[in-house]
C-alpha cells in the first residue's frame, strides 16, 4: 500500500482526506485533538511543494438547518493557527467557484472545501458513494491521499469514490493506524483486551471476534452489569442491556476463565458531582443505587492482568469519567498501563476511551491512541475496512 512518501509532489494538486469531524458548540471547537492529528500529512505535503486540498466531513447532513452549524469555516481559521499560514476556505462542495479555487493555488498553498456530507442533503451522494461526485472530486487534483483513519470503515465518495479515478495512498495518520492494527492482528501474547461503556449491544460482533484470539477479556463500565446480572447478581439501579443477557451468559458460559469482571464498584445515586457514593462488593449493591466505577479491588484484580501482557486493546472507559468521583477506576488503569512502559504495546481504540486518556492526561504516553472508534472496532469483529482496501487496489 502507498503512502504519500512514494508520490512526487511538487506543484501536484494534492487532495487529502482528513478527519476533521470534531466536536462543535456555538460554532467553537470544544477539541481540536483530529486538527493537530492531521498537521504532519498537511505539512509534509506543503514542505515538498505540493498545492493541498483538504477534504472533510464534520457531523451529519439530514437538513438545511445542519447546513448552517456543520460548516468547516471555524477549522479553517484553527488550522491557519496551527499552521502559521492562511488556509483558503471554500464554502462550496462542487461547481466553477470551488475548481477556480483549486486553480488559482499556488505550490506550497491550501485550501479547505466545505463539509463533504453538504452533498447528502440531496441523494446522499457522499455516503451514498455517488460517481459522478466521485469523478468530479478526482477531477480537482492529481493524486489522492487518505489520512481519515476515523472513517476507514465507510465506503463514501470522498474515502472510496475518489480512489478509482486518481493515483492514491495513505498519510502519516493513517499509516499509524495501520501499523498498530497489525500489531493487534500479530500482537505478542498475552493479549489482554480491556471493554467498558454503557451498553454490550455495542460490542457484541467485537466479543465474539475477540474472545478467540486474546488471552483476557476485562469488562468495565456499564456493560459490566449486563454480565453480573448474567450470573444471577442483582445490580440495584445500574445500567442493564437486558436485551443480551443471554449473550452475556452464553460468553461466560463458554470462556468462564478468560472474561474477568468487578468484584466491586462505586455506587452513588445519580452520575453527578453531588451525589454521595461508597464502594461496594457487586453482591450488595443496594437497590437505589447504580454502580458508576469499578471499585479499588476490582482494579487491583485488572491490574495483575496488565502484569505479564504484552499487548492491550483498550475500548470505553471503566466508569462515568467525566466526573471526578466516577473516574478512579479508568485513571488507575491508566496509570498501570502507562507504567508498564515498552514492555507493552498499548492501544486505546474508541473516542471514550481517547477522550478519557487525554483529560486525564495519559494520552501521549500510551503506545497509540486511535483516531477511529467506529472503524477499529469493525477491524477488531474480523471486518475488512472499505476505505484501506480501496487505497490497496488504486
Amino acid at each position: 500500500m502507498k503512502t504519500i512518501r512514494d508520490f512526487d509532489l511538487q506543484g501536484k494538486k494534492v487532495i487529502i482526506r482528513v478527519d476533521f469531524n470534531v466536536p462543535m458548540k456555538d460554532d467553537k471547537i470544544l477539541d481540536d485533538n483530529r486538527i493537530v492529528m492531521s498537521l504532519p500529512t498537511i505539512k509534509y505535503a506543503l514542505e515538498q511543494g505540493a498545492k493541498v486540498i483538504l477534504m472533510s466531513h464534520l457531523g451529519k447532513i439530514k437538513s438545511r438547518i445542519d447546513l448552517e452549524k456543520n460548516s468547516l469555516k471555524v477549522v479553517s481559521q484553527r488550522l491557519s493557527q496551527y499552521l502559521e499560514k492562511e488556509v483558503m476556505f471554500v464554502p462550496f462542495t462542487h461547481g466553477v467557484e470551488l475548481k477556480n479555487a483549486v486553480d488559482s493555488l499556488k505550490n506550497g498553498e491550501i485550501l479547505l472545501m466545505e463539509n463533504t456530507r453538504f452533498e447528502d442533503l440531496e441523494g446522499k451522494k457522499e455516503s451514498g458513494c455517488d460517481i459522478k461526485l466521485s469523478q468530479e472530486w478526482a477531477s480537482l487534483g492529481d493524486i489522492f491521499i487518505n489520512d481519515a483513519f476515523a472513517t476507514a470503515h465507510r465506503a463514501h465518495a470522498s474515502n472510496v469514490g475518489i480512489t478509482k479515478y486518481l493515483p492514491s495512498g495513505i498519510g502519516f495518520l493513517m499509516e499509524k493506524e495501520v501499523e498498530a492494527m497489525d500489531v493487534l492482528m500479530n500482537g505478542k501474547p498475552p493479549f489482554v483486551v480491556i471493554l467498558g461503556g454503557a451498553k454490550v449491544v455495542d460490542k457484541i460482533a467485537t466479543i465474539r471476534h475477540i474472545i478467540e484470539t486474546c488471552d483476557y477479556l476485562l469488562i468495565g463500565g456499564g456493560m459490566a452489569f449486563t454480565f453480573l446480572k448474567a450470573k444471577g447478581i442483582e445490580v440495584g439501579g445500574s445500567i442493564v442491556d437486558n436485551e443480551n443477557i443471554t449473550f452475556a451468559k452464553e460468553m461466560l458460559a463458554k470462556y468462564p476463565e478468560k472474561i474477568i469482571l468487578p468484584v466491586d464498584v462505586v455506587v452513588a445515586k445519580e452520575a453527578s458531582e453531588d451525589s454521595s457514593s461508597e464502594t461496594v462488593a457487586i453482591e450488595q449493591i443496594p437497590n437505589t443505587l447504580k454502580g458508576l466505577d469499578i471499585g479499588s479491588k476490582s482494579v487491583v484484580n485488572y491490574s495483575k492482568y496488565l502484569d505479564d501482557a504484552k499487548t492491550l486493546f483498550w475500548n470505553g472507559p471503566m466508569g462515568v469519567y467525566e466526573i471526578e468521583k466516577f473516574q478512579e477506576g479508568t485513571k488507575t488503569l491508566l496509570q498501570e498501563v502507562v507504567n508498564k512502559g515498552a514492555s507493552l504495546y498499548s492501544i486505546l481504540g474508541g473516542g471514550d476511551i481517547v477522550a478519557a486518556a487525554s483529560l486525564l492526561g495519559f494520552k501521549d504516553k500510551i503506545t497509540h491512541a486511535s483516531t477511529g472508534g467506529g472503524a477499529i472496532l469493525e477491524y477488531m469483529e474480523g471486518k475488512s475496512l472499505p476505505a484501506i482496501e480501496a487505497i490497496k487496489k488504486a
